[in-house]
């Protein structure tokens, strides 16, 4: 039995989402307690609880503990099922953060899945959808692992309502990889996505992403959407580079202008292009696990996030990993993942 506390480190929801994919995956029984002790309302949320639920489901595991505000958790998985399965959430909880608690098992499960994840798409506190799909799924398929997610419905907080489908092919093994370098910069565009809200919105923020980043109109557009549940306003901005694409994310908010909105997601994109950073924040959080499963691996990345530098730590407690940070230059620092 493993026991994590769960207030250590950054203390929230992902110490408890990332003991539950190295249960499955190790098919080794954890108990977390403390969960999410340090936050405003403490214990398993609707997210966090659909987390437990759905590595039970994929670990045909007993569990405890599975109930809202609930501070403690033990699983005790016994396999990994492949197949198909469908998760709720019942709110505009990440779906893109349950999906991390169980696809490092179903990478290496003895058959294909599909998964039906339905909830938030798109969350200001959560990789949303694009970034998934164009950014780190992409690097998944370069270690072996074939991924392939649609969203059929997209999610915005509050409303929710979101559905995606994620399909997996996985691999018997991982293949490690560095990514050290970005290589030439092919082509960087930006969308900006509104639902049930003035199309103008959109055209605003995408003058304020041209107005820092140059571009035409073809390569920054408006998009309005037409079968979103509530309201809700996204921009991201991709740059596709010839070892990685990374894609920067904003989201509207009530009383922020909307040129606000375009120009804090276009400086982002830029500080990046002008650093020698190849992943930013939220990739450096995901690319850790699946490296360490693989065996070894290295990328150059932005100042570790507490969320990264969490991660790591439990990597190294649960799974012996040896995982370095190297500060490299003035602007970033080389991971180095050693298992």
């Amino acid at each position: 039995m493993i026991t994590i506390d769960g207030s250590e480190g950054e203390g929230g929801g992902q110490i408890l989402r990332t003991t539950l994919a190295l249960s499955l995956v190790l098919r080794t029984p954890v108990t977390i307690t403390n969960i999410r002790k340090g936050r405003a309302k403490p214990g398993l949320l609707r997210q966090h609880l659909a987390a437990v639920n759905a590595a039970a489901a994929v670990g045909a595991a007993e569990v405890t503990g599975a109930e809202l505000l609930s501070g403690e958790v033990t699983l005790r998985p016994t396999a990994i099922l492949g197949g198909r399965h469908r998760f709720a959430i019942g709110s505009a909880g990440s779906t893109i953060l349950l999906l991390q608690t169980v696809l490092p098992a179903l990478l290496v499960a003895d058959a294909p899945s599909q998964l039906v994840l339905e909830g938030g798409t798109h969350n200001p506190s959560a990789p949303p959808f694009p970034h998934l799909q164009r950014a780190f799924l992409p690097l998944l398929e370069r270690m072996g692992a074939r991924v392939r997610a649609e969203c059929e419905r997209p999610g915005f907080y509050p409303a929710g309502g979101g559905r995606l489908v994620i399909n997996i092919t996985p691999a018997a093994l991982l293949t490690p990889f560095s990514l050290l370098e970005r290589g030439a910069t092919k082509r960087v565009w930006g969308v900006a996505v509104v639902a049930n809200l003035p199309p103008s919105i959109a055209v605003r923020e995408m003058a304020a992403v041209r107005s820092i980043l140059g571009g035409d109109e073809e390569s920054f557009r408006p998009q309005v959407l037409r079968d979103a549940l509530g309201p809700g306003n996204v921009v991201t901005i991709d740059v596709e580079s010839e070892h990685v694409t990374e894609v920067f994310t904003g989201f509207g908010e009530r009383g922020v202008r909307a040129e606000k909105v375009g120009e804090r997601v276009a400086r982002e994109a830029r500080d990046y292009l002008d650093s020698n950073a190849v992943v930013g924040e939220h990739l450096a959080d995901q690319l850790l696990l699946p490296m360490v499963l693989a065996g070894s691996g290295a990328f150059r990345t932005v100042e570790p996030s507490s969320h990264t530098t969490t991660q790591a730590d439990l990597l190294r407690k649960i799974l012996g990993a040896k995982i370095r940070f190297v500060k490299d230059g003035e602007q970033s620092h080389v991971v180095e993942i050693e298992r």
